[in-house]
């Protein structure tokens, strides 16, 4: 039980009631099961004083209105009846705050997610800021659950049924100017007037609620409705292939509300959140909320970050410009590119410029937001202005003597303490640094593509790099908006490392005679965003094929691709979507026709396309040599611990969420089982198979990779935001 109370009571002049909602020492306001007594106490308070006209719910904080309920909750629930009475408890809450019997409004400004939007819901009016910073929408999804305090109830009857499905079914977030379309708020307002303009809704003598479009009522009635969850329910299923339980059970509350009434629909919806709060999957996508909130914590190395006020960028390429872009949009840093021609700056500058111009057309930012961060990026063709950049970022061609080199260029240069990162996806980093005057300052920053919304990024020290160096590009690295994770110098680091049998396999089932669509459909049921075929022909068969000589040569031929494969595809220029043929075609420019396998492929790689293997034998063969290789990777301490290990499968290669990571998968599964799926596909199909000495060793010992006292994230994860799940490529 709290002390101190998160929501504070204040009678002003005109008779309106402010509860200001401040949770003491956090940063954001989450909900607890312990405020309910608070709430209960001043609404109250507020019913007994005949004198008040109105209430307004406000915040505190300076970025959120309320981000969520605390996740916490839901981990010390030992029951899916616990999970069921914390949905009913949160319903009651909502419940007593929609039944004041004086307008009652929400002033939002900052994120307004999950239990923090039922609230809003709760409330007879909403209204809420204009800043980037306000966000609405119930994220729950996300986690494997549903809003369990009356959001599956309460918003279809507000915004209509098709709006409330799209956001509750993908967590979609509204910005405020979207949420006023819709009908959510009522009003939006800068933010110094947002108190004010609450307090003149509450004062008003009768609350008008807008009706709904026409669109809309037509799907509220039984006819429409049916056809509107036909469609979206078989549209869901195409989508989460079974592997997502909350989608189905989202869509069965909504409709039992809206066909048998409220009440039935608020009794679906607890039950249901309740028996979801206890599924592996919901566990599972905690967990990884839990652990991506840890890594972004975690400062990667014990000493103080350097100074970041500027930074510099070699190359203007696809990689060079993302980089660029990042830096400027999301850590808000000057940073200027450095390439040999003109033409490449002008590259990186246009598409900042187009990926930025995009947001104004949605609305999403203002022209002067755009021209504010485009004079961010400068350009150059010698090394003019890095004189004081305090990291430059080399995202040059794959060429150890021309990295060496750019080393040398920037310690010659650039300050005496500016740390050399580069962007490489296959080149040891000790080999980089092997010539530089402070190889104490050179490390890798490996992002994937397209750097905009890949959310991982991987930081690689080599032996000599300083723990400041750590510090400093871990920081650098969240100010870019992205998820560091600090991995050893070797081989194909981790996600490369693990990516590549996973791709390999994919190939040898190629050449056995299956389908290439069969093998990409297999995978995508199994809970991988793409298949492994589609995604090298995504990343580009050329650069996605360059790590291989690598890896062949530091670990043997378990890492060797089926023979002459690649070369066939190379050498009869398929570079996969990037010159419109690969595995698949792709349309012509303008033309609206989808991708499809190109037939001839077949008679490329010597293969008849006629293969008798099952989905699942298919995808357990690729997943099953990823987790041998993620087992190694643990056992060399390529990762410092699982949870970064997950974290990089999820964020990196977008390995299933639900499964939560390779390594809390193989804990789920058993290390001795993993061990006899091995050996058994060891004896069918070869010693690439054989599985690991720690998954043996773990086996004999029935081990796990996650420490059994951490197995639950729960004491550690505080905040409700979530993180981005099922994004994939490579770099």
């Amino acid at each position: 039980m709290e002390n101190i109370s998160a929501f504070t009571l204040t009678i002003r002049p005109d008779q309106v009631a402010v509860v200001t909602i401040d949770v003491p020492d956090e940063k954001m306001n989450t909900l607890k099961a312990e405020f309910g007594q608070q709430v209960r106490a001043i609404l109250k308070q507020i019913r007994d004083d005949k004198a008040v006209r109105g209430l307004v719910f406000i915040s505190a904080k300076p970025d959120n209105f309320i981000a969520g309920a605390d996740i916490n909750m839901i981990a010390r629930a030992s029951s899916a009846q616990e999970a069921e009475d914390l949905a009913r408890q949160g319903q009651q809450i909502m419940a007593e705050i929609h039944s004041m019997p004086i307008p009652t409004i929400a002033a939002i400004h900052g994120a307004c997610l999950g239990g923090g939007l039922e609230l809003a819901l709760a409330c007879h009016s909403r209204v809420c800021t204009d800043d980037p910073k306000t966000l609405l929408g119930l994220p729950e999804v996300q986690l494997g659950l549903l809003p369990g305090s009356g959001g599956t109830q309460r918003l279809p009857r507000l915004v209509g049924v098709s709006t409330a499905l799209e956001m509750i079914l993908t967590g979609k977030q509204l910005r405020p100017r979207q949420a006023l379309k819709a009908g959510l708020v009522d009003e939006v307002v800068p933010h110094t007037i947002l108190l004010e303009a609450a307090v003149a809704l509450a004062l008003k003598e009768r609350q008008t609620r807008r009706p709904l479009p026409v669109r809309e009522r037509v799907l509220a009635g039984p006819l429409g409705r049916a056809l509107l969850f036909n469609i979206v329910g078989k549209k869901t299923e195409h989508k989460t292939k079974g592997n997502y339980p909350a989608a189905k059970r989202i869509l069965e509350v909504i409709e039992t509300g809206l066909a048998q009434g409220s009440s039935s629909g608020y009794a679906a919806e607890a039950k249901a959140f309740g028996e979801l709060a206890m599924t592996p999957q919901s566990r599972a996508l905690r967990n990884i909320f839990f652990a991506s909130t840890e890594v972004k914590k975690d400062p990667g190395s014990a000493a103080a970050a350097g100074p970041l006020h500027s930074v510099g960028v070699l190359g203007g390429g696809l990689m060079g410009g993302g980089i660029a872009f990042v830096t400027a949009s999301k850590g808000k840093l000057p940073v200027r590119i450095k390439d040999i021609n003109p033409q490449g700056i002008n590259h990186a500058l246009a598409y900042s410029w187009q990926l930025l111009d995009k947001k104004v057309k949605r609305r999403h930012i203002r022209a002067g937001e755009r021209d504010r961060e485009l004079a961010l990026i400068s350009g150059t063709t010698d090394y003019s202005g890095f004189g004081h950049r305090d990291v430059v970022i080399e995202a040059v061609f794959e060429d150890l003597a021309l990295k060496q080199q750019m080393v040398a260029e920037v310690e010659q240069h650039c300050a005496p303490h500016t740390i050399f990162a580069s962007n490489t996806s296959s080149l040891l980093i000790g080999d980089i640094a092997a010539q530089a005057a402070r190889p104490e300052q050179v490390i890798g920053l490996h992002y994937f593509s397209p750097v905009e919304k890949m959310p991982l990024v991987e930081v690689i020290p080599h032996a000599a790099t300083s723990p400041q160096t750590i510090a400093t590009v871990v920081k650098l690295a969240k100010k870019q908006g992205k998820t560091p994770i600090v991995v050893a110098d070797k081989a194909g680091f981790y996600v490369n490392r693990i990516l590549a049998p996973y791709i390999n396999e994919a190939m040898r089932l190629l050449t056995e005679g299956e389908k290439v669509e069969h093998v990409d459909e297999a995978l995508v049921k199994y809970g991988f965003p793409v298949g492994p075929i589609q995604l090298l022909d995504e990343v580009g068969i050329d650069t996605g094929t360059k790590i291989i000589p690598v890896l062949e040569a530091a670990y043997g031929e378990r890492f060797s691709p089926p023979a002459n494969i690649v070369s066939a595809i190379l050498n009869d220029d398929r570079k996969g979507r990037k010159n419109g043929r690969g595995f698949y075609l792709y349309a012509v420019k303008g033309r609206k026709s989808k991708k499809q396998v190109d037939p001839s492929v077949y008679g490329l790689i010597r293969a008849s396309g006629q293969g008798q293997l099952t989905a699942q034998q298919c995808a357990e063969r690729c997943v099953m040599m990823m987790l041998n290789e993620a087992a190694r990777c643990f056992d060399e301490q390529v990762v410092k611990n699982a949870r970064d290990g997950d974290i990089g499968a999820v964020f990196g290669i977008g390995f299933p969420p639900f499964l939560g990571g390779p390594f809390r998968y193989m804990d789920s599964l058993g290390a001795g089982d993993v061990v006899a799926t091995l050996q058994r596909l060891t004896t069918l199909y070869g010693p690439r198979f054989t599985p690991c000495e720690a998954l043996l060793r773990m086996a004999e010992n029935n081990q796990n990779f996650w420490p059994t006292e951490e197995t639950d994230l729960a004491n550690q994860g505080q905040s409700r935001v979530h993180p981005t799940l099922n994004e994939t490529a490579t770099g």
